[in-house]
Order: C-alpha cells, then sequence, then structure tokens
C-alpha cells in the first residue's frame, strides 16, 4: 500500500473512520471514547492509554498502592504490629503485582481467542477467583514467615484478606474500567 498522510488510513478512508487492524477490528486512537461496562461511554470521555501494556501498568500500579495501605490497616486492626503489617503489605503487593501483570496478560489473551466480549459479571467472577488462587498458593508461606506465626494461624490472615481482596478487586475493576473504558479484548 503506498504511503499516506495518517498510517492508520487509506487515501479511501475518511480521516475520521476507524482503520482496520488484524482481524477486522478498528483500530483505536487517542482521541476515541472507549466503552466501560455496560457499553456506556468512559468516564474520561477519551482514550487514555496508547498500549495495553500503558493500561494494564496504571491499573496494576494504583491497586497495588491502595492494596498496601488495607493491608496494613486489617492486619493491624487482627492485632499484627504495624510495622510487620506494612512489609507484609510492601511483600504481598510486590508479588501481587508481578502475578497481576502475568495473570491480566494470560487473561486478555484468553479474551480474545474465546470471543468473550463486554466482560459480564461470571467473566469477572473467574477472572476474580482464579487470580486470588494464585497469589494464596506464594502469600500463605510468606505471611506465615513476617509475621513469625504458623501456616494455619497465616492462611487465616490470608483468608480475611482474601474476602476483603475478592470484594476489592471486583469493584476496582468495575471503577477502573468504568472510568477508562474497557481493554480492547474485551470490546
Amino acid at each position: 500500500m503506498p504511503a499516506t498522510p495518517r498510517p492508520d488510513t487509506s487515501v479511501d478512508t475518511p480521516a475520521d473512520a476507524p482503520a482496520e487492524g488484524a482481524g477486522g477490528r478498528a483500530r483505536r486512537g487517542p482521541g476515541d471514547v472507549p466503552a466501560a461496562p455496560g457499553g456506556r461511554p468512559a468516564l474520561v470521555g477519551r482514550r487514555v492509554f496508547s498500549s495495553p501494556i500503558q493500561r494494564r501498568v496504571a491499573y496494576a500500579v494504583v491497586f497495588e498502592a491502595l492494596a498496601i495501605v488495607f493491608t496494613t490497616l486489617i492486619l493491624a486492626a487482627l492485632g499484627n504490629p504495624a510495622g510487620s503489617s506494612a512489609v507484609v503489605g510492601v511483600v504481598s503487593s510486590v508479588v501481587a503485582l508481578l502475578w497481576n501483570m502475568l495473570f491480566n496478560t494470560m487473561f486478555e489473551w484468553w479474551e480474545r481467542r474465546s470471543g468473550h466480549t463486554g466482560r459480564p459479571l461470571w467473566v469477572r467472577l473467574v477472572h476474580t477467583f482464579l487470580f486470588e488462587a494464585g497469589l494464596v498458593v506464594v502469600l500463605v508461606p510468606a505471611v506465615a514467615l513476617i509475621l513469625q506465626v504458623g501456616l494455619w494461624e497465616a492462611f487465616l490472615y490470608e483468608l480475611a484478606l482474601i474476602i476483603f481482596f475478592l470484594i476489592y478487586n471486583a469493584v476496582y475493576a468495575w471503577c477502573f474500567d468504568r472510568v477508562f473504558g474497557l481493554p480492547d479484548s474485551a470490546q
């Protein structure tokens, strides 16, 4: 194809029409308004992230910054020293951040391959439960070590955190999607 003034359009395509990408999907530009849950436009009113990686990084960093605060407060409220609770919060967030990046990449790959769009409630629930199950495998021994407690007690602490984070994860994901729009894989 010969060079055109805008690389995302052909000579016959109007400048404001979305260009077709691989697989017939329209490529999205920085000025369009992504769809949020329920088909409404995103609250920000424009595309903020120019790539899925930027979106994942912003999603994970904000999520984990809040998670450190919540973990520290919850563990301290359960009678643990604030310093140790903060260490658990930071360690948990670093592990969760790495897992988040890997898990969401795999999940969005599955979304594209399976053809599921719009992220209905059942998909959000599966996403949340699988994400948390992966975390518990690593975090129970880490919590036991940091708080100097047995595996059972660490599991109970993690259970309390899991219950909180199951709700937090679903609410946060919905809010993030409502503000910034669904990722392209879910539209």
